[in-house]
């Protein structure tokens, strides 16, 4: 199809994501619309033999799910019109959009009333009438970076720091448009179409009927993106969302909206160490209940601020971080008045007290100029990580910075950060700390001067992984799997229940060509236990 285009140095930056990993192809195409995008699918399907396909956004991902494991790059970032929008009875907005879309031009457009409408039928534009008149609305999912897409926002169920209040992105997705491998579609909407135990049974638009096999592990009970959500009478719309792309290409999403808070104000709290901060956390997520978001940077964390503040015009604005300081905790409290949110500051200084730590020592931001001093002071930390290792990487270009991803239920905070610190401690590794310590979800990053430093992060990580498991955790809370985390899905969920993951993608990709080398090793996809059953002509 003339739609292809070799893979050559024009589309070098095809070739990696933001996890700093770098694969191959043979050719990329950049469809805007299903029917284009179905259509290069069947193609795909009918070579000889049939092409590995890899989708990709805007490439934000941190866990290579996007980077290219040969064959063919199916580019969506050209799929990102706005395609229609309805209110419920309850008076809920679902806006409906193709995957390309990109959370800030979604921020944007929702916040200045400026949603583009070409092509919309006259019941969107009534309901896009009403929702211009309503109280200011939003799509809650935080993913970190902005530039993502929010298909590939839904591909690794991302969550970001509001998650805390609002979870994941799966909650917030009411529809999807899916097409398969060899371009049938399936029309999935919540409450639609539900499994029979592990057992489910999908249509797709052309006729046909494919019965699904279900792994039978149990998923944790903590903030997960652990490879494929499944439970008994599960809805059919949770399979795909988290899925990495192995299953299914997103072709539309319908987003549910909610009203914007009137009051957000964030609250930076530090204290002398990480003790302190960790108390303060566990007793303040019961008590404070108009926190929306409660995210953590350790002392190393602290000190690379110290190290950048006023150099150069990207950290010019940092405020200083006093040296007394050993840990900081970023409260944001949600609130419809300010009212409620003087009464939320007050009870944050009871608990900072009861901690140990002081209300003198924390940063309030309640103007928007505060608020995004706050936000370049939470964004500085893995910047300026990712600026060190690419130094080190010029003379040893085969290190990357370890991130981990990893959840626990909430009475294992403790357990986890104090397993976190002996076996850095003990490996004598250079770590940076921050992440979502309200869902028990840090990232805590290894950043290795050589090679042998970053062997032995890699092998920290495998332990950690089998060690959160035995908590009650997950090994990628918001991440995903794809590539970089396949092997952490294995000590997690064991071998048989792997080869139960890959059993099911054969059953909608049967020549697995979909996200190869995501999730799991290929060579599950070619066993001969792992061949797709069920399926059959409606």
């Amino acid at each position: 199809m003339r739609e292809f285009k070799p893979m050559n140095a024009e589309f070098d930056e095809y070739r990696r994501d933001e996890s700093r990993s770098q694969g191959e192809a043979d050719t990329i195409s950049f469809p805007t619309s299903e029917d284009e995008l179905c259509a290069q699918l069947r193609v795909l399907t009918e070579s000889e033999p049939p092409v590995p396909v890899t989708v990709q956004g805007a490439r934000t991902g941190l866990a290579a799910g996007a980077v290219p494991h040969g064959g063919h790059v199916l580019n969506l970032s050209k799929m990102n019109a706005f395609l229609g929008l309805r209110r419920d009875e309850a008076g809920v907005f679902y806006l409906r959009v193709q995957p390309g879309v990109v959370l800030s031009e979604l921020r944007r457009h929702l916040h200045a009333k400026t949603i583009p409408t070409t092509g919309w039928d006259e019941a969107s534009l009534a309901s896009l009438e009403e929702l211009y008149a309503a109280p200011e609305q939003f799509f809650p999912t935080d993913s970190t970076e902005t530039s993502a897409c929010v298909g590939g926002m839904a591909a690794c169920n991302a969550s970001g720091a509001r998650s805390y209040r609002y979870g994941p992105m799966r909650p917030h997705v009411s529809a999807l448009r899916i097409a398969l491998a060899d371009g049938e579609t399936l029309s999935l909407r919540r409450g639609e179409q539900r499994a029979h135990g592990r057992t489910l049974v999908l249509a797709t638009e052309q006729g046909r009927a494919i019965r699904l096999d279900l792994p039978t592990y149990e998923m944790p009970h903590t903030k997960n993106a652990s490879g494929y959500a499944v439970e008994d009478d599960m809805d059919a719309l949770d399979l795909f969302i988290g899925s990495d792309g192995t299953l299914g290409v997103i072709t539309e999403l319908e987003l549910v909206l909610m009203p914007l808070p009137q009051v957000v104000w964030g609250v930076n709290c530090f204290f002398g160490d990480e003790a302190a901060a960790l108390d303060f956390v566990a007793a303040a997520r019961p008590r404070l209940k108009e926190a929306s978001a409660f995210e953590y940077f350790d002392g190393e964390a602290l000190d690379i601020l110290r190290e950048v503040h006023g150099e150069g015009a990207s950290f010019a604005s940092l405020p200083a971080v006093p040296a007394a300081y050993g840990a900081c905790v970023f409260v944001e409290l949600e609130c419809e008045t300010e009212g409620a949110a003087m009464a939320a500051l007050c009870t944050l200084g009871a608990l900072l007290r009861e901690a140990g730590a002081r209300e003198e020592d924390t940063w309030v931001a309640r103007t928007d100029v505060d608020r995004e001093r706050q936000r370049l002071f939470r964004h500085a930390v893995p910047e300026c990580v990712n600026m060190r290792i690419d130094r080190r990487r010029r003379t040893t270009p085969g290190i990357t910075k370890l991130g981990s991803d990893m959840s626990v239920p909430d009475e294992r905070l403790h357990d986890v950060m104090a397993l976190y610190r002996r076996t850095i401690a003990h490996a004598g590794l250079e770590s940076a700390t921050w992440g979502h310590i309200g869902d028990n979800h840090l990232h805590v990053n290894i950043l290795p001067r050589d090679e042998r430093e970053f062997a032995l992060g890699r092998e920290l990580f495998f332990g950690w992984a089998r060690e959160v498991t035995a908590m009650g955790g997950g090994v990628s809370a918001e991440h995903g799997v794809g590539k970089i985390k396949r092997d952490f899905l294995l000590a997690m969920y064991g071998e048989d229940h792997v080869r139960e993951m890959a059993s099911l993608k054969l059953q909608l990709d049967p020549a697995g060509r979909l996200g190869r080398g995501n999730l799991f090793d290929e060579a599950y996809l070619d066993a001969p236990d792992a061949l797709a059953r069920g399926e059959e002509r409606a």
